[in-house]
């Protein structure tokens, strides 16, 4: 929250002491799921809301499953140890048309130890493309797919494509520079995938903003739009914009002494880290004159309530 974010989704419970990665069941990641959502996903960390629950998907499931984490009001499925082999392809079909008719959506890890490549997630893509829900895919770890697999993914499907803060900022740019061309920067969304199995990185969601505003020459604005509303919007949030009826969860941020840009969008597009002054969550104030996660902004906002008379309005 201290770096600029007032949402938090999970990308699968699965860093737990003891967890045997050689013995998933079907019973125990609907266990997990809902472990977390009950427990992690009912309290807000410094503030933050934090969406937890994410069912990781393994052969053997029933439609109880589904069922059981829906009822827990899970948003979130993940094909990640999920073995997207030509065998398995008609229950992996299945496993998405009962999340659409659960109202979860559906994320796929690509790349990395966990190779679920281009080829496996197109055996998704009929399935998907028919249940007409979110169609993530998650465009690796640290080891990413191959380039010409990435190419043909951005140009051959229509899914949702999330870059996190954690993974390999080649092929991120790489991605981020076909969709620009292609004018599909509607697809793009961001992440941070931390804490993971790569470690913690602090401020995530702000380095992704500052990199990609930098580097792939995407206007402050452009980049902001893709990290709240794109990432809100494919994940199906009632946040990330800001319109009359939906959360006040605002973030002020402000440029740092010393930085390149004279103003706060000229220090993201130089590659410069803002600082957070304000966070406000849910209309509540959550941070207020100076984040413990960022450098002091030039300016530091200054936050009034007007409360209207009671009597005219």
């Amino acid at each position: 929250m201290h770096g600029g974010t007032t949402s938090m989704v999970s990308a699968g419970e699965m860093h737990l002491p003891g967890l045997d990665y050689n013995n998933f069941t079907p019973e125990l990641m609907t266990s997990l799921a809902l472990l977390a959502k009950a427990t992690t996903g009912r309290i807000r960390w410094s503030g933050a809301k934090v969406h937890a629950g994410t069912l990781l998907m393994v052969p053997g499931m029933t439609e109880e499953e589904f069922d059981k984490v829906s009822n827990a009001s899970t948003i979130l499925t993940k094909f990640l140890f999920y073995p997207l082999a030509p065998a398995n392809k008609e229950e992996a079909q299945r496993y998405v048309r009962w999340c659409y008719e659960h109202g979860l959506r559906v994320k796929v890890h690509t790349g990395g130890v966990i190779a679920l490549g281009l080829e496996r997630c197109l055996r998704l893509r009929d399935a998907v493309l028919a249940a007409a829900l979110y169609r993530g895919v998650y465009l690796g770890g640290p080891i990413p797919m191959p380039d010409e697999d990435l190419d043909a993914m951005i140009d051959n499907t229509e899914f949702a494509l999330e870059i996190c803060s954690s993974g390999n900022y080649r092929s991120a740019i790489r991605a981020v520079e076909r969709l620009i061309k292609a004018g599909r920067l509607d697809r793009l969304t961001l992440g941070a995938d931390t804490p993971g199995g790569t470690g913690v990185l602090a401020r995530g969601m702000l380095r992704n903003i500052i990199s990609l505003s930098s580097v792939c020459g995407l206007s402050a604005g452009e980049v902001i739009a893709v990290a709240t509303g794109n990432t809100a919007k494919a994940h199906g949030l009632d946040t990330g914009i800001l319109k009359p009826g939906i959360p006040a969860d605002l973030v002020t941020p402000g440029r740092i002494d010393s930085s390149a840009g004279t103003t706060l969008t000229e220090a993201i597009e130089y590659g410069d880290l803002p600082g957070v002054t304000a966070v406000m969550i849910d209309g509540e104030l959550a941070v207020e004159g100076r984040s413990e996660q960022t450098p002091p902004p030039q300016e530091r906002a200054s936050v009034e309530y007007a409360y209207g008379c009671p009597f005219c309005g």
